[in-house]
């Protein structure tokens, strides 16, 4: 059985679960705390030196890193990863985007707020993040004001990416009033059949 190590209230841990429960993937969930120092200790760099979760070990003993990775992998064959080359590029570069545009951001600022407690030392970095998370969130109103979903007519994991942190992105300070196409988008998929919350732990 495969076994995915993270924190059940981190988005990009979150992502892995989510697809997993999708594709209903038996798995063992090993819950990692962060703050504690749990990816630093010498077993877990063993397993990946980068010392970040989410981490996925094979049956085989092979470990994957990287939460976007680790969705190319689990979805390959699958519907919620297109064959198409330039459709699969399309996923790729919002999964680019999630990472670079958006996560540096309302995960930060999540981060901050949430696990921290928005210390006061933290504060202007806190409030260095609004910009950009809102930037984010422009680019994505724009791309679903005429779409259902990301990428092709049908949830795939460009939506997963994306959806982690994006719905609890209020816990950042982020307000999504003023986006109506991602608040329809974000009901689409926590209405989806398959779905399953983020969870304070999981199971």
């Amino acid at each position: 059985m495969m076994k995915i190590y993270g924190d059940s209230q981190s988005g990009n841990c979150y992502k892995v679960q989510l697809l997993a429960h999708h594709l209903n993937l038996e798995h063992q969930w090993i819950e990692v705390d962060i703050l504690a120092g749990e990816t630093q200790t010498d077993e877990f760099r063993a397993r990946n030196p980068n010392g970040k979760i989410p981490l996925l070990e094979l049956p085989s003993g092979e470990y994957l890193s990287e939460s976007n990775a680790i969705l190319n992998f689990l979805a390959h064959g699958t519907a919620y990863l297109p064959e198409s080359p330039l459709e699969r590029a399309r996923v790729l570069s919002w999964q680019f985007f999630e990472q670079y545009s958006h996560e540096p951001y309302i995960a930060v600022a999540r981060f901050i707020a949430k696990y921290l407690g928005r210390p006061a030392e933290r504060e202007a970095e806190y409030q260095s993040k609004q910009q950009g998370g809102y930037k984010a969130l422009a680019v994505m109103e724009q791309a679903l004001a005429d779409n259902a979903w990301l990428v092709e007519d049908h949830l795939t994991i460009a939506d997963i990416s994306l959806y982690a942190y994006t719905h609890v992105a209020h816990e950042g300070g982020f307000e999504l009033d003023a986006y109506p196409a991602i608040q329809a988008w974000l009901q689409r998929v926590a209405n989806h059949p398959n779905h399953k919350p983020m969870q304070a732990v999981a199971p």
